[in-house]
């Protein structure tokens, strides 16, 4: 679909390049952005799966994607004030391409200053299975209370019958068994046969190949010489870290909550907030993520333009 229109282009896209972060960091600082998904590292990782594109024009990043037949944008990035004039830009292109305009990933406020600047030209809903998690660092570190009771439970027993698991930041020369990790992971989740699981597959071993250009930051459990779970992030905004990958080995009762205190408590005590992404509507992820009980989540919004 995005090749239908060759002539009189108004926005010039390319594909994302490892180079191009420092221009991505700059943008995303511009902001107090929450959602997970705004920053280098998770438009890079997932780039190729779903054939992300970018430009900049007149002062404002403009991102597309597209995941098998949809086709969507996201909400420009650049001064809060001007957001207007990058929706009419975003609107002409659209209308050059002789379809409606699909933005995904909309946050609150620009949700609602989209709406009161141009009343009506938009559908805006809510949703739900892309809200963000978000967390007190804190909570995750001391699982303190009656509400973490089962999860520092869990802590306790891995610890018990681990306890000659080590922690250890995650380093380049670690690497390697972090990939033979998620290959391992992948393995025991039918990956081969499921295009999302194979797409973060792939997603998860370019970036850990990338790791230290990207300026990540990880952690891992090691047990008997074997990296058995690992997890990284880097941070989103003032006082949130974003965690892009956690995994462990599943046949390791525990090993899950491990690491994300470990992580939490090693690399992330200095901040406020945890933002742990999506439940993507899969029940099981969304009772996990809700065992941890999140202090807010970041909403998300679908604006669709009504007709053309």
């Amino acid at each position: 679909m995005w090749n239908r229109f060759t002539g009189g282009i108004i926005i010039k896209f390319r594909q994302i390049q490892l180079q191009d972060k420092p221009v991505f960091d700059e943008f995303f600082r511009q902001q107090y952005y929450e959602n997970a998904h705004f920053n280098f590292t998770n438009l890079f990782m997932w780039r190729n799966a779903y054939q992300i594109e970018w430009a900049i024009e007149e002062d404002f990043l403009y991102a597309r994607a597209a995941w098998g037949d949809q086709k969507y944008v996201l909400q420009p990035f650049g001064p809060q004030q001007q957001l207007g004039k990058a929706m009419g830009k975003w609107l002409e292109y659209f209308r050059k391409l002789d379809f409606p305009l699909v933005m995904s990933g909309v946050e609150a406020g620009p949700a609602a200053i989209i709406e009161q600047m141009m009343p009506g030209k938009f559908i805006i809903s809510s949703d739900r299975d892309n809200y963000d998690y978000v967390y007190r660092v804190q909570d995750l570190i001391d699982l303190k209370g009656r509400s973490y009771h089962s999860k520092k439970n869990h802590v306790n027993s891995f610890r018990k019958n681990y306890s000659n698991y080590q922690y250890l930041p995650l380093t380049q020369e670690l690497i390697p068994q972090c990939i033979d990790n998620i290959i391992e992971w992948c393995r025991k989740h039918g990956c081969y046969k499921d295009p999302m699981l194979l797409a973060e597959k792939n997603a998860i071993i370019e970036i850990l190949n990338n790791f230290e250009l990207l300026q990540l930051t990880g952690g891992i459990i090691v047990i008997d010489g074997k990296v058995e779970a690992f997890s990284f992030g880097e941070q989103l905004n003032t006082d949130t870290a974003v965690i892009h990958v956690e995994k462990a080995n599943p046949e390791i009762k525990g090993a899950y909550a491990a690491i994300n205190q470990e992580f939490c408590k090693n690399s992330w005590s200095h901040l406020a907030y945890i933002n742990r992404e999506e439940d993507m509507g899969i029940p099981g992820l969304r009772k996990a993520k809700q065992s941890y009980h999140p202090v807010k989540m970041v909403e998300k919004y679908i604006i669709t333009q009504k007709g053309k």
